[in-house]
């Protein structure tokens, strides 16, 4: 059993790089197709592999280490290259690989007719493999390898078509912004390191519950060291996943091509801070300030992200907005203590969200490039393969029953309101409020895009056409996934069965348990998130399908909030005027004052102009006539004779 193990998680793990390799570097030799066919095969067999690896971890008793080889050894520090087995990263394992597998075989089609098709190819499967090793990691220095390498993915593949500014902007700011998250994740693991003296797994959690009252100087001020660790670490992961505040780069990152869209967005980076949190609950249980900020944070991401996307009329947008809104949701199940509950919304949002951006691909691939839902409508005559599909991924996403998104959204929101806490009871409410937004957006959404008479040029409506059967194929697995994942999988994640399922990969303090709690919960409580997707349902058809009419008037009279929630609550304008601005004027300052007149001005530029003064001044001396030379002469030896003569 071990050696299966073992062979199963490392096929599972590497397959990607190897492809991703000879796809990078002899992508020229095998063509386009021998790329593509490279990296969807590696990809699909680590699919399949993951699902005989689950099921072999989930029915060992406790964790399985794999030591591959020495990595770093540095001081008093060694650091192995290991693979950790449990039942969280063999359920991570498995999301990301089938995800990953019907973005790469969708790429085949969706990316046909662009030039650097390899490297697109390669890029996937590196996005891939490292977001691999980081939910495989056993000590924070490996997880931090994935974390910064799903990173540079991301920027490599969000500006893939670099000949773009837009592409190259986004790519930059999502770089930046994730820059700014992993300092304070760097910072954590520096504190957790010198809180424990140790970086691997099993030590740290080990030494939890012994740091609860250690304190540590950070700026001055003496705070609990483990909150502050937490507190840290959750920084990076508000970073990664988009939480708000460090959220900026999300929707910007639509720049890049669909499928990337859907592997950001569905089961690769955004939902890495999910997982670091999850992955760190035996330090967070102990941690219970941290875990309220995470709550906090969680609940106003869910209904700030979910407010915005009602008024984006972009396709993709809408949709990034979606996932912003639905991280918060897990964050906020992780800070009541309902870590099962978020990485069951993480498994499920996997199969709706990537089936909701591909549809949205396939849309988009049928109207020509356009992405404007105001220039679609009409589309479901044209597109009824894709229309059918998106409906069921926004079903699961507005939580209707029985589609997966219902099972696991809903648990979450029970779970929160079963904490008892002012944390739970405050991610309670906003999420419900999130939910009606959920559902409104959604069939907005669907409503602007496949109902009604057109509104795009007779042209593209003459050309609009369904997706070739390579990018309809995994549309068909995903929407399997969102329809069913839910109620195949929700008695292992979340119900009777979790105590033996999950065993000791997540720690859940008893009087923190909130997942227990909820079986305690009135049923008008459970009902609530059913009746506001419902309700949002019926605004959305009231007002795009009723009287289309609605929309417009209701944005006259309330133009204010309209262009609040339009413009994104005007973050972006907020982080130009205090920080890009003020930097642009720093550099220009130090560029122009300090580096110009200063710098330049006193040293290479001072020097060059003071030395051509003194040849310009000297070469006056250069007349040409003899008397001047021979007055020159005199004064000279009269100065010579004085300096002989004079007594010293």
């Amino acid at each position: 059993m071990v050696v299966a193990h073992s062979e199963l998680a490392v096929a599972v793990v590497f397959l990607p790089l190897l492809a991703s390799v000879i796809a990078g570097l002899f992508g020229r030799a095998i063509s386009d197709r021998g790329a593509q066919l490279l990296t969807c095969g590696a990809m699909i067999l680590a699919a399949v592999l993951s699902i005989p690896l689950f099921q072999e971890v989930t029915a060992a008793e406790g964790p399985h280490i794999i030591p591959l080889f020495p990595w770093i050894v540095a001081g008093g520090v060694a650091v192995e290259w290991t693979l950790r087995l449990d039942t969280l990263s063999a359920v991570m394992l498995m999301t990301v690989s089938i995800a990953s597998a019907t973005i790469h075989v969708y790429s085949i089609g969706y990316m046909a007719h662009d030039k650097s098709i390899p490297r697109f190819m390669s890029y996937l499967s590196l996005f891939t493999f490292f977001m691999l090793a980081l939910v495989t990691a056993n000590d924070f220095v490996q997880l931090f390898f994935g974390w910064e390498g799903v990173g540079l993915m991301s920027y490599l593949l969000i500006g893939f078509w670099y000949d773009r500014p837009s592409a190259n902007a986004a790519a930059i700011k999502a770089f930046i912004v994730n820059r700014i998250g992993d300092f304070g994740f760097a910072l954590g693991i520096f504190a957790t390191f010198v809180l424990f003296g140790a970086l691997d797994f099993d030590t740290v959690f080990g030494a939890a519950p012994s740091a609860v009252d250690k304190t540590m100087n950070f700026l001055g001020w003496e705070v609990p060291a483990l909150t502050l660790a937490c507190i840290l670490l959750f920084i990076g992961a508000m970073g990664k996943s988009a939480q708000l505040g460090l959220h900026t780069w999300l929707p910007d990152a639509m720049e890049g091509p669909t499928p990337v869209s859907a592997l950001i967005h569905a089961a690769t980076m955004v939902t890495a801070g999910v997982f670091m949190v999850a992955r760190l609950s035996p330090m967070f249980e102990y941690a219970p300030t941290a875990l309220a900020v995470v709550g906090v944070i969680g609940g106003t991401t869910a209904i700030f992200a979910a407010s915005v996307g009602m008024a984006q009329n972009d396709i993709k947008r809408v949709i990034a907005y979606s996932t912003c809104s639905q991280l918060g949701y897990m964050f906020f199940a992780a800070g009541v203590s309902a870590y099962a509950a978020s990485i069951f919304h993480l498994f499920t949002h996997a199969f709706f969200k990537a089936l909701l951006f591909l549809a949205a691909g396939s849309v988009i691939h049928a109207m020509g490039g356009e992405q404007d839902m105001r220039r679609m409508g009409g589309l479901w005559r044209k597109i009824p393969i894709t229309g059918t599909v998106m409906w069921i991924g926004s079903l699961s996403l507005a939580g209707i029953p029985f589609f997966s998104g219902y099972f696991s959204k809903d648990t979450i929101l029970e779970a929160a309101w079963a904490s008892g806490t002012a944390v739970g009871r405050y991610s309670f409410c906003l999420g419900v409020f999130a939910a009606f937004m959920t559902a409104f957006y959604s069939w907005r959404l669907l409503f602007m895009t496949f109902n009604g008479e057109p509104r795009a040029d007779e042209e593209t409506m003459h050309h609009a056409h369904e997706s070739p059967w390579v990018m309809l194929i995994p549309l068909f697995v995903l929407a399997a996934g969102a329809i069913g994942a839910g109620y195949l999988f929700q008695g292992l994640f979340v119900g009777e069965e979790r105590a033996a399922f999950w065993k000791h990969a997540i720690l859940v303090l008893p009087e923190h348990d909130s997942l227990a709690a909820r079986e305690q919960i009135s049923w008008v409580i459970g009902s609530l998130p059913l009746v506001a997707g419902v309700l949002g349902i019926a605004m959305a058809t009231l007002f795009y399908i009723v009287d289309p009419r609605l929309p417009a008037r209701f944005t006259a009279q309330f133009r204010a909030l309209y262009l609040f929630v339009l413009n994104k609550w005007y973050f972006d304008e907020l982080y130009d005027w205090l920080f890009v601005r003020n930097a642009f004027t720093l550099g220009d300052g130090l560029w122009k004052t300090g580096d110009g007149m200063l710098i330049d001005g006193i040293g290479p530029d001072g020097i060059a102009a003071r030395t051509r003064d003194l040849a310009r001044q000297a070469s006056r001396l250069q007349t040409g006539y003899v008397y001047h030379y021979a007055f020159a002469m005199l004064i000279g030896v009269v100065a010579f004779v004085t300096w002989y003569l004079v007594p010293r």
